[in-house]
């Protein structure tokens, strides 16, 4: 059973259960699944009862693990996130939001709006002593390994919470990174590097010149400097920092680039018999590779820098990734990240 909730109760995870591309069924699915296995995490679905009660009649599931909170509309993802929370206060995201802030639930978990999850939480949870910006930070599949465990994923932040970012947001998105990928990447030591355009530190903006200062001084913090862009897939670092537009940019590049590879390779194995026979040899390889480079296996995004657990599951999240995304923000709130990202900002603020 997981622990780490307050009173030393299992932990809670208030799951939106309605806004994302699949609708509420992956996050019933994905809720259920859980609640059968042996270290299952208290879940509360939040969204409409009644489409909810009939999803989860469907389901093989443990009641003791699963509570329905109603709230009859969600924010769909071509809206206006201030204007849908304004204007529908019983909107899915906020209300689950509302449940971590009055201590109901320990973390939030949303695969919906990613503009009006960071604006509910924002609204209903405090930031850390030093954040002045949240961060949304997302893994991306690698050539080395990371960790004890040979993590095929590093950690990149900002990726979408900001456009730019002064040289104190970079320092705190450090901190915050390097807490991450020690508490889910069980990293003991994550190296973090600064994005530039060169390895000096007197290359890059004024920003990110004044960010090295900072970080090659901070104790506690494997600082390596800064990485260029080839460094990326690479994997020479743990935790890329780098700010929000620029983030986003990288980030949605990889991801066309590895659809453009099997893009490629089915094309390739579709005209030509030699491919065909080559692709056949090395389907096993492949398969392992797409095993290890899954993203829907590491859950979903943490919006990093408020002092409640939130993770920003991807839009596209099937039922595995919707529980791995509800088992990764128990494992952070049950190791403490937010505590970790305080301690971490100590030498900062004094």
């Amino acid at each position: 059973m997981t622990q780490g909730g307050s009173s030393g109760r299992p932990v809670r995870v208030a799951v939106d259960a309605m806004g994302g591309d699949e609708g509420l069924l992956a996050a019933v699915e994905g809720a259920a699944l859980l609640s059968t296995e042996e270290r299952p995490v208290q879940v509360l679905l939040v969204g409409d009862e009644a489409q909810l009660a009939l999803a989860l009649a469907r389901q093989r599931y443990d009641p003791t693990w699963l509570q329905i909170v109603h709230a009859p509309d969600f924010v769909r993802q071509e809206e206006k996130p201030a204007e849908a929370l304004d204007a529908r206060p019983g909107v899915s995201v906020l209300r689950a939001a509302q449940l971590v802030a009055e201590g109901r639930a320990d973390a939030l978990v949303s695969a919906g709006n990613t503009g009006a999850l960071v604006l509910a939480a924002s609204r209903q949870f405090q930031r850390l002593p030093g954040i002045r910006r949240c961060a949304l930070a997302s893994v991306y599949p690698t050539e080395q390994r990371h960790g004890e465990r040979g993590d095929p994923f590093a950690l990149m932040l900002d990726v979408g919470a900001t456009l730019t970012a002064s040289a104190e947001d970079l320092v705190g998105f450090a901190v915050m990174g390097s807490a991450y990928a020690r508490i889910i990447s069980e990293n003991a030591s994550p190296k973090v590097a600064l994005l530039s355009n060169g390895s000096e530190p007197s290359k890059g903006t004024a920003a990110i010149v004044a960010a090295h200062e900072v970080l090659a001084g901070l104790p506690g913090l494997n600082f390596a400097g800064n990485v260029e862009g080839l460094d990326i897939p690479r994997g020479t670092v743990d935790v890329i920092v780098t700010e929000g537009f620029l983030g986003n940019v990288v980030l949605k590049m990889l991801e066309g680039v590895s659809e453009v590879v099997v893009d490629l390779a089915k094309d390739a194995y579709a005209r030509k018999f030699l491919y065909r026979m080559g692709l056949t040899m090395l389907s096993q390889g492949l398969r392992q590779l797409r095993t290890m480079t899954d993203w829907k296996q590491y859950g979903g995004a943490p919006l990093l820098g408020l002092d409640r657990v939130v993770i920003k599951a991807h839009g596209r999240s099937n039922a595995r990734a919707m529980r791995n995304a509800i088992k990764v923000a128990a494992k952070a709130v049950d190791r403490d990240l937010t505590g970790q990202i305080r301690a971490g900002m100590g030498p900062v603020t004094r």
